[in-house]
């Protein structure tokens, strides 16, 4: 019991003493810069229109099919307010009323459509959501500079280890949902992905190399194990700071995985020590707040404490649940997607899949083929195939169609998929009528397990190929 009070009051200690908050806040300028960017080049490559103004149809979240697209001006207008947040966060200008506003705002574009998830986006709801309540315009602000009374050179602890347990957490998941034969034994995806660019200049035809397959797939679990250990470590910092601006600098370059590189690689500089851009800020003594006052310990009540710490626990818990949830599934679940979402498991497949649906007229027994492109857009098509919830998705919305009509159908999928090289097969059982089936946070039946006897051809025709 003493040994337990003795970490309780080290962990209480930790949470609420003064740190430097320049790194905090410096984090949350280059947090709003790149959502900033992010917003100009969903404007400039037309993805407002092409997502979320084009499509007929789109795939909701579970619990989600309430919230749709606004019109065409309004999705625009939409994208201007998220663009307007994002600055005032980097400026932190009326930041609190910012930080809610960039929250829902980009939040609201991620539930919008299914079809255009990424891990960064969730990652981006995350850290929005942290900022609304992390009080990081009390340095390097216009808020602090238009109200000297609320400027700080220091924050509570708790601010920096939230978003270091934050960020920290993404690179641990993803280097554990590594450690499988798929990436370690077989490497791919990575081996497919990297054959694709045997066209670059010099390093081309090396990417073809099946031991550079190895070598980037063993490289990349190792690094995403072990460089926030080695971010955390003062002698080893500078080294793994400059290995993780190369690494997503690389990914950036040969993935199509949107602004994740160049958010990840600003956001690991938490890990720096609290003060590191004011020493680096002391070269330019103009850059300097001048007004700038040191908070004091004891500034929260015992009873706010009490609150800070109950919630930063329950935070902390459903981080690191929600990922692990996959294990309550059966079966290879990077093939059946479930859990899959949410779960920082980045970059663990390749998935190509073709789709038909039969439609059955209960009635007359007339069957009806129907192709999935002649609802959806072609971003929407490349990615429902393989995600067994928007094919169930896609077949309510069909017999909907089909019922407008006056015509009761039942729905079939023949559905087929290919993952990390695989030889195709079935990842939906054609029998089942997909109408008498609701989506929910259980087990689908109706979803047919990969094959496992397939996990040794591409490993067979390798070695044959030798």
């Amino acid at each position: 019991m003493a040994i337990e009070r003795t970490y309780q009051a080290r962990l209480k200690t930790r949470l609420f003493e003064p740190v430097d908050i320049a790194s905090v806040a410096f984090f949350r300028f280059l947090f709003g810069a790149l959502m900033l960017i992010s917003v100009v080049r969903f404007w400039a490559n037309g993805w407002i229109k092409d997502f979320y103004i084009t499509p007929s149809f789109h795939f909701h979240y579970l619990g989600f099919s309430w919230l749709s697209p606004w019109p065409a001006w309004g999705m625009y207008l939409h994208f201007v307010v998220l663009g307007v947040s994002s600055l005032f966060v980097m400026l932190g200008l009326f930041y609190r009323p910012s930080a809610i506003a960039l929250f829902l705002s980009f939040t609201y574009v991620e539930l919008c459509e299914k079809a255009t998830y990424l891990n960064h986006y969730y990652l981006i709801s995350l850290l929005s959501l942290l900022f609304i309540v992390l009080p990081l315009d009390r340095a390097y602000s216009l808020d602090a500079w238009r109200n000297p009374k609320i400027a700080s050179d220091t924050t509570p602890g708790w601010v920096l280890l939230i978003l270091r347990f934050q960020i920290g957490l993404v690179y641990f998941f993803a280097g554990v949902a590594k450690l499988g034969p798929d990436w370690l034994l077989r490497a791919e995806p990575l081996g497919i992905w990297l054959a694709a660019h045997t066209d670059l200049p010099l390093i081309g035809p090396l990417l073809a190399e099946r031991w550079v397959a190895h070598a980037a797939s063993l490289f990349g679990a190792a690094f995403d194990l072990t460089v926030v250990f080695f971010l955390m470590n003062r002698r080893t910092r500078p080294f793994a700071y400059a290995v993780v601006v190369l690494f997503h600098t690389a990914t950036g370059l040969l993935f199509p995985i949107g602004m994740f590189p160049w958010i990840m690689s600003g956001a690991a500089l938490v890990f720096f020590p609290p003060d590191w851009p004011r020493r680096f800020l002391s070269r330019f003594p103009k850059l300097q707040p001048a007004n700038a006052t040191t908070i004091r310990e004891d500034y929260e009540s015992a009873a706010k404490k009490r609150w800070i710490v109950g919630l930063l626990a329950l935070y902390a818990a459903l981080q690191l649940l929600v990922p692990l949830r996959h294990w309550a599934f059966p079966g290879n679940t990077a093939f059946s997607e479930e859990g899959f979402r949410f779960a920082w498991r980045v970059m663990l497949v390749e998935k190509l899949g073709f789709l038909e649906y039969r439609v059955s007229n209960r009635l007359t027994g007339k069957t009806t083929i129907v192709e999935p492109a002649k609802y959806l857009t072609p971003v929407q098509a490349r990615m429902m195939p393989v995600s067994p919830d928007m094919i169930l998705e896609l077949a309510h919305h069909i017999a909907l169609d089909f019922r407008k009509r006056g015509d009761d159908v039942a729905v079939f999928a023949d559905a087929y998929v290919t993952m990390n090289g695989r030889p195709s097969q079935r990842l939906v059982d054609p029998s089942v009528d997909l109408t008498k089936e609701r989506d929910s946070f259980a087990h689908k039946t109706w979803i047919l397990p990969l094959d496992e006897a397939f996990r040794e051809a591409p490993l067979a025709r390798e070695a044959a190929a030798r």
